[in-house]
């Protein structure tokens, strides 16, 4: 079935309230330490989108020093795991409901260190029946700068 097939349902059911119940009590306890902060998610077109929109989910990564390496910098480990969150949300968005998955291909790139708090927004490319796929864009809350691009590929289990 096509990616928007699946979203033409009437009413989206993956919206904030599941995306906040996966993040506290389906994803690995360590993801919670990170303060991850839903800040949306999109999973039916909305009115008036450009024709190549894509379901999406966009979650904050709250600068805090338990997260930095020396330096002060957010190290790179807590922004692929923001990535990675926000695609694993994204594809539960784009599913309409969650459904275990594995990374089988993350590829990161950083473009300039982080000392403060970073956004991923995050959108599936396909949507397949055993794999997914997804890319996000990391930035800076603050100004909207890139500071990563990753794209991501998954085994749906």
């Amino acid at each position: 079935m096509a990616l928007t097939a699946r979203l033409a349902s009437p009413e989206p059911v993956f919206g904030l309230e599941a995306a906040e119940h996966l993040l506290s009590d389906v994803l690995a306890s360590w993801i919670q330490d990170l303060g991850l902060l839903v800040e949306s998610v999109e999973a039916g077109r909305p009115s008036g989108a450009p024709s190549d929109w894509q379901p999406g989910a966009v979650l904050r990564l709250p600068f805090a020093q338990k997260i930095c390496r020396q330096g002060g910098i957010v190290c790179s480990q807590a922004m692929m795991a923001l990535a990675d969150t926000a695609i694993v949300l994204a594809a539960s968005a784009a599913w309409n409901g969650y459904r275990p998955m594995s990374a089988i291909d993350q590829t990161t790139h950083f473009l300039r260190p982080v000392t403060f708090d970073v956004v991923a927004d995050a959108r599936i490319v396909r949507l397949g029946r055993t794999t997914c796929f997804g890319r996000a864009t990391i930035y800076a809350a603050a100004d909207r700068r890139p500071v990563g691009m990753v794209s991501s590929a998954y085994a749906m289990l």
